[in-house]
């Protein structure tokens, strides 16, 4: 049961101190908290949480805190070969989560830098080389950062064919004091195992169940279809499907370059029994449609659909569609997220870095007229409603 004392706890302090503008426009104190089903819990790596206990902090629904060596090159170079393929402007230089192109200069959000009137400007922070994402303590630092400012439990979206390591998620949610929920799955079509192709469904399905059992699993994702949806990405999603009948855990997906095939991921989904309300349907906001028909029909069908690509310079049409969602009543089934993976977007290499979705985004929501209550259920509410499931099977170690 949610705590309910006269004076913040320590975290919601925290938050309020740290997050700046967007604390200030959040205040959880007076807001309704939402309802979850008896037994559910939130499964992060150290423990499983009760839902209300993470009522404090933001929640982000998928980030990547863990990646193999070289697959930012691999992510770069398919996206590249993609985008050539539909002439979708700007080959590969958007990156993964908004970064900025190689050899770029990536602001802090995408603002100037402050300083005092007729100052010189400070000098950017170096860009730190080789794998941040494998470097513990630059890790740690980015995490504590984001507890910090404001970030109450991160999901991470990474998992084997990722090159995701359990291990070291761990170890950064230890020593930073910040819940992380480790993923389980397989991504799309050019990152599979070469042997998938010659697995059944069911072949897939136990493989994911192995990685279930192997480590504390709170989230199915991120799944996803690279372009148009492959014969091989469709056994992952009905196999994926199953885990969920299986176990309970919800799911997110990678919608691909543009996201052609959002529907037909929740298709599938549905197809073997998934109830839309435990999957959010991923970069909805690269389809950039201001009538935001796809969007629409996805919530009408009782999914989450994710804006997670945000807090910078890019923001703008993304922003108007998620302004167009929530003007129409659509604000329960958003989220929003970064899917940071980019080192010139960390906080210490002078980027928006993990809180980014809430001290540089969600500001130019408010701005834009949206209320602190609705801001604070994207935020807040809904990635908690989303995440929280009753188990039906054991927590492994």
């Amino acid at each position: 049961m949610q705590r309910d004392h006269g004076a913040p706890t320590r975290r919601q302090a925290l938050s309020m101190l740290g997050a700046g503008a967007a604390a200030a426009a959040l205040p959880g104190a007076a807001i309704a908290q939402p309802t979850f089903p008896r037994g559910a819990v939130i499964r992060t790596l150290l423990k499983d949480f009760a839902p209300e206990e993470l009522a404090g902090g933001a929640t982000l629904f998928h980030e990547h805190m863990s990646l193999r060596d070289g697959f930012l090159t691999d992510w770069n170079r398919y996206a590249a070969e993609a985008r050539t393929a539909n002439a979708i402007p700007g080959g590969a230089a958007a990156g993964r989560g908004g970064a900025a192109p190689a050899g770029g200069a990536a602001g802090r959000g995408g603002a100037p830098a402050a300083g005092r009137a007729g100052a010189a400007p400070a000098p950017a922070p170096a860009i730190p080389q080789g794998n941040v994402l494998a470097d513990e303590k630059f890790m740690t630092e980015e995490m504590s950062i984001a507890r910090r400012e404001g970030i109450g439990c991160i999901v991470d979206a990474g998992h084997p064919d990722m090159g995701r390591d359990v291990a070291f998620l761990r170890r950064i949610s230890q020593a930073s004091g910040l819940p992380i929920v480790a993923s389980a799955g397989f991504y799309t079509q050019p990152f599979y195992p070469k042997e998938l192709s010659g697995w059944s469904e069911q072949k897939i399905f136990d493989e994911v169940m192995k990685q279930v059992r192997a480590n504390p699993t709170g989230a199915l994702g991120e799944i996803g279809s690279w372009d148009y949806i492959t014969r091989e990405e469709r056994k992952v999603f009905r196999a994926i499907g199953k885990v969920h009948l299986a176990t309970n855990i919800p799911i997110f997906t990678h919608t691909g370059i543009p996201g052609k095939s959002a529907l037909e991921q929740l298709d599938l989904l549905e197809d073997v029994g998934v109830d839309p309300r435990h999957v959010v349907i991923g970069h909805l906001g690269n389809l950039n449609d201001p009538t935001t028909e796809i969007q629409r029909a996805i919530i009408r069908r009782g999914a989450f659909i994710g804006f997670d690509r945000q807090g910078g310079t890019g923001d703008a049409s993304v922003l108007a569609m998620a302004v167009s969602l929530i003007n129409a009543g659509y604000s329960d089934n958003l989220m929003f997220a970064s899917d940071l993976s980019s080192t010139r977007e960390m906080k210490q290499a002078g980027g928006g870095g993990y809180s980014k979705t809430l001290t540089v985004f969600v500001p130019k929501i408010k701005a834009a007229g949206v209320s602190d209550e609705v801001l604070h259920k994207i935020m807040y509410d809904n990635p908690r409603r989303f995440l929280a499931f009753v188990p039906k099977i054991a927590r492994s170690a």
